[in-house]
């Protein structure tokens, strides 16, 4: 893209993840690799460096300099990793109970199949899960029931029960540590979050979330040139409430920095289209109509973990009748932003694929991660020329369109 004034000296980046237990270490590492790599490709110069000294929330500093313009910004992960721990702490029979729970929600609702109607990535990525673990379960039932039958036949039908049951346990702890690998367990609980709450948020959460929204609020009266939330995945639909709460609660400076926003990979319909998502709907209806922000929400057909060009709110059938200003959504075109040998490596990793938008791409077109939260000019500026992707999915496909739990 053409040479932009500079807009942009400090800038201050809220990082919100998905559902992932993991320490925000591994982004930070993420981040220093790839944007070398981009930095390489696009030329330009990238330098990352961990924080120095107590700080709130863990985070690094970055330095650009592109085409002679120099900026300087603060990183912060806004962390909630403890909380997707403390979800994931059940027994194996504690967590199929929740998965018949969680498919439950979905199908009992309608929601499934309204969820199908737009993208069958997503879908086949919740179905994924089911099938596994109960696949896990059939062969351990299976192995458990001939070690019965060979130790009944010999012995007593009571020792025959316990080396059974025993098989089955071995097999089923076996399985499960190797989540690290299989994702079942994770992706369960993962969906489970929000489908155990009818797609309202958890009290533990609502309370990480104003503090989030306080901690932003703070940067906002700030000397920085701009303030930009990235969400990804599930951190978007997080990132929609957090930023509704802390304009109606707090509101946005006349004179301060430039508040962005963008969304990476969302998810934002698994939750949405649930019947108790009242508020999630009611930020989505008054985000996309706010003229105190920027929304740029990016995704892309070849990550089957997101629904791709959905217009969040269309989609969930609260965006206002007579049009919305927000999101402005377009496609990272991973088939055509990566060389056909890079696409090919990493195609199949499906979880590597919904990550792709925090990672370099060496055919880059608009979309450069790098440049968008170290470069020298705002979100608005970046993307003020771009169309929407003419894909984008606009039409209401929920049933759960209420903004208000019934009194």
């Amino acid at each position: 893209m053409p040479k932009q004034a500079q807009q942009v000296k400090q800038r201050k980046v809220f990082y919100i993840p998905g559902y992932d237990p993991m320490l925000p270490r591994r982004y930070r590492e993420l981040y220093r690799t790839e944007g070398a790599m981009q930095a390489a490709v696009s030329d330009y110069d990238l330098t990352l460096k961990g924080k120095r000294g107590k700080a709130e929330n863990y985070g690094w500093t970055v330095d650009t300099s592109i085409e002679g313009q120099k900026t300087h910004t603060e990183f912060e992960f806004l962390l909630w990793s403890d909380i997707v721990q403390a979800s994931m702490k059940r027994s194996i029979a504690g967590s199929f109970w929740l998965l018949a729970r969680t498919a439950w929600a979905y199908i009992s609702t309608g929601s499934l199949l309204r969820l199908a109607k737009l993208q069958k990535g997503p879908i086949i990525a919740a179905l994924y899960p089911v099938v596994v673990l109960l696949g896990q379960l059939m062969l351990g039932l299976l192995l458990g029931y001939f070690a019965y039958h060979e130790v009944a036949d010999y012995t007593h039908w009571t020792l025959g029960l316990i080396v059974g049951f025993g098989v089955l346990s071995a097999v089923m702890i076996w399985f499960k540590s190797k989540d690290n690998k299989i994702y079942a367990y994770y992706l369960m609980h993962d969906y489970a979050f929000s489908a155990q709450y009818g797609g309202d948020i958890p009290p533990e959460l609502m309370i990480r979330m104003e503090e989030f929204a306080d901690h932003i609020h703070a940067a906002l009266i700030s000397d920085v040139d701009e303030v930009l939330v990235v969400g990804h995945s599930s951190g978007a639909h997080l990132s929609v409430s957090i930023l509704a709460d802390l304009i109606r609660r707090l509101g946005i400076p006349e004179k301060g920095p430039k508040l962005s926003f963008l969304t990476l990979g969302h998810v934002v319909p698994m939750v949405s289209f649930l019947p108790k998502a009242w508020i999630l709907r009611r930020d989505l209806n008054y985000l996309c109509q706010r003229e105190e922000l920027t929304w740029v929400d990016v995704t892309a057909p070849g990550d089957g973990c997101t629904f791709a060009l959905c217009d969040p709110a269309s989609v969930s059938g609260v965006a206002p009748k007579g049009g919305h200003k927000w999101p402005l959504a377009f496609s990272a075109a991973f088939s055509q932003t990566l060389s056909p040998e890079y696409f090919a490596k990493i195609k199949w990793k499906f979880f590597r694929m919904h990550f792709q938008y925090l990672c370099h791409f060496d055919r880059p077109r608009d979309y450069d991660y790098f440049q968008i939260t170290g470069g020298p000019v705002t979100l608005e500026t970046r993307f003020k020329d771009r169309a929407p992707s003419p894909s984008v999915i606009t039409r209401a496909v929920n049933k759960y369109t209420s903004q208000e739990a019934p009194k």
